[in-house]
């Protein structure tokens, strides 16, 4: 078979892994072509690719970042999109397209599937939060690079008696947060799926104050909800895929626990830093064990599908039950975070 890859949205640790196995193990156990299309969906309308052999993809499994590169691009948005999609994929004689991506790209992965071109997904986000899955790749870099970023903060809040406020990625759900903010010991982690409550937040701040530790660190994900404001939106730019850009919750936050508590507060957002760099080891395991299964789901035929861990399986379900919710925590993660924070 002649097999296509693209990767679509934010750049994730993990994807050259992905499409190194699919590669590495369509040519020696099925004997299959790959193309891979360049910036997501943008590569397909525009026929930019480049070939995908044993050799050009060797060792990209230990790099970060996708060597096919990405965009944001809704193919349903752009007039006769889905026919100069279909039109490319005949031309370069593509018997089955692979896409990497979130929830937007998947929802065009779902889109063409539907009107009759063989495509199936691999989920990637390092927010975690794909339904359908227990994990997808590229998460546990994420959190990596957090929680050392929350551990660094704690000797300087320290040292100059403030409060920090670190602010992490996350707009619908806050795995990150959570698994770097407890990770890194931070006194308070805040996360979307519940409204920040200040006067909470600041009286846990003044029991630290209270019991000798005279700073605190504040993990909060960018889709948390503030008081009155409510999300903070960056630019205010719009993506194809109709998606505010999030940015500012932290700096938002700390002058309200500033202005609250009287304790100095700063901020700092990690932004790109948390999906930059190489995968870790178990990123990049992951990863080779979609790009193995995906490869499989080609010449299973099983179109409009995704891959997704259950457990320790790495297994399957519609792309449809993939992006039909976000994937979020629950009471059992609030219990954790309630657990480990002073009693106040």
């Amino acid at each position: 078979m002649r097999v296509a890859l693209l990767t679509g949205g934010g750049d994730c640790p993990g994807l050259n892994a992905v499409i190194y196995a699919a590669v590495k193990k369509g040519i020696n156990h099925y004997g299959d072509e790959f193309i891979g299309f360049l910036n997501g969906w943008k590569g397909v309308l525009e026929n930019q690719w480049i070939p995908l052999t044993l050799e050009s993809t060797d060792g990209i499994q230990l790099k970060g970042g996708t060597i096919l590169h990405s965009s944001r691009t809704n193919v349903k948005k752009i007039p006769g999109g889905i026919e100069k999609v279909q039109e490319v994929l005949k031309e370069n004689k593509i018997d089955a397209l692979i896409a990497l991506g979130g929830d937007d790209t998947q929802s065009v992965t779902l889109f063409l599937a539907e009107n009759g071109i063989s495509a199936v997904g691999v989920p990637k986000t390092i927010d975690n939060d794909i339904n359908g899955t227990d994990a997808t790749f590229g998460y546990d870099t994420a959190v990596s690079i957090a929680t050392e970023a929350v551990d660094r903060i704690h000797t300087t809040a320290d040292s100059h008696n403030r409060v920090i406020v670190v602010e992490v990625m996350g707009r619908d759900a806050g795995w990150i947060a959570m698994a770097s903010g407890i990770a890194g010991g931070a006194h308070v982690v805040l996360v979307p799926e519940k409204p920040v409550d200040l006067d909470h937040v600041c009286a846990l701040l003044k029991y630290n104050y209270d019991h000798g530790k005279h700073y605190g660190v504040v993990v909060v994900a960018e889709g948390c909800h503030l008081p009155e404001s409510g999300q903070i939106l960056g630019s205010g730019k719009v993506d194809s895929f109709g998606h505010a850009q999030l940015s500012g919750v932290g700096e938002a936050l700390a002058k309200l626990i500033e202005e609250k508590t009287g304790f100095e507060t700063r901020s700092v957002n990690l932004g790109h830093t948390q999906r930059g760099g190489v995968p870790t080891a178990y990123d990049r395991l992951l990863g080779q064990r979609y790009g193995l299964h995906a490869i499989d789901m080609v010449h299973e035929g099983k179109w409009g599908r995704i891959a997704v861990l259950k457990g320790t399986d790495i297994t399957d379900i519609t792309i449809k039950e993939a992006i039909s919710t976000n994937r979020r925590l629950d009471q059992r993660f609030f219990d954790v975070i309630a657990g480990l924070e002073a009693k106040v």
